[in-house]
């Protein structure tokens, strides 16, 4: 009866990644749809890649961890083994890195303002060079004005409301020029330049504009605060994985007890 048990519980296991990997999967083709009559926007092409990798290769190795219990298929067992033991080796290498590439960065607090601003050499080399590249930031640009984050703010605030508020890394990088541009404020995504031309320290001053489609999404600091965004999301994302690898684990340690399984049955077999 316990090996019946232990091959009933792996495999129920596998049948909750396998519906898992399903969902993941169906996102990706989703995504990847000319639905909503409006075409594939840049940023649901940027997400169907990953997704139908990452759904069909639950799949692929759930019905492989399935097919060995149910079917005492001991090759089966070894590759679903060997895939999970290299799937639990890459979270964990994952979450190491990228608590290395994180650790660096915070938001520089502002005299007079409830919000912090964001500088890009604050960060680790490695993050910088991401957000540089042309092609990646037109990328994540994209899913920025797609996601609408500068029509997130509170509507006709005054001055005084305006900077005493909490603005997320997102706006305070993105919505808004920098403070030391020292623009006039008009509206929460409305800032008018002063009438002298001024040689800015700063040049994302100059890279300001009051089109709603560019406002700073061009800036330094707006790449900055996506980086503020990522590493202040970073501990919501290491539980994640630590949940993830702590369940790679168990069910690892499920079909090593499957595969012995398997082994006494067919040793049985012969005994008979």
């Amino acid at each position: 009866m316990a090996p019946r048990c232990s091959n009933a519980v792996f495999a129920a296991f596998n049948v909750v990644t396998l519906l898992l990997g399903a969902a993941v999967l169906a996102a990706g083709i989703y995504y990847g749809a000319p639905h909503r009559g409006g075409g594939v926007t840049e940023c649901e092409q940027f997400l169907r890649a990953p997704a139908l990798v990452l759904g069909g290769a639950i799949m692929a190795v759930s019905l492989a961890g399935l097919a060995g219990a149910c079917c005492r298929a001991t090759p089966l067992l070894w590759i679903y083994l060997l895939l999970t033991g290299l799937l639990i080796l890459a979270a964990v290498c994952f979450g190491v890195f990228a608590l290395v590439v994180t650790n660096a960065g915070a938001g520089r607090a502002v005299s007079g303002r409830g919000f912090r601003e964001y500088h890009l050499g604050d960060y680790s080399t490695w993050l910088r060079r991401r957000v540089d590249d042309g092609g990646h930031w037109s990328r994540i640009r994209s899913c920025l004005v797609d996601a609408g984050v500068c029509r997130s703010f509170k509507s006709n605030q005054t001055l005084d409301d305006f900077i005493s508020s909490n603005l997320s890394p997102l706006q305070s990088g993105c919505c808004k020029p920098p403070t030391e541009c020292n623009f006039t404020y008009q509206n929460e995504t409305y800032w008018i330049k002063p009438p002298i031309s001024s040689n800015y320290s700063d040049p994302d001053c100059n890279s300001w504009s009051n089109d709603q489609s560019e406002l700073c999404y061009g800036c330094q600091s707006c790449k900055a605060g996506v980086l503020g965004n990522l590493r202040s999301s970073w501990k919501k994302i290491a539980f994640a994985n630590a949940a993830f690898v702590a369940l790679l684990v168990v069910v690892y340690s499920l079909g090593c007890c499957a595969l012995r399984n398997n082994r006494r049955h067919k040793y049985s077999l012969v005994g008979k």
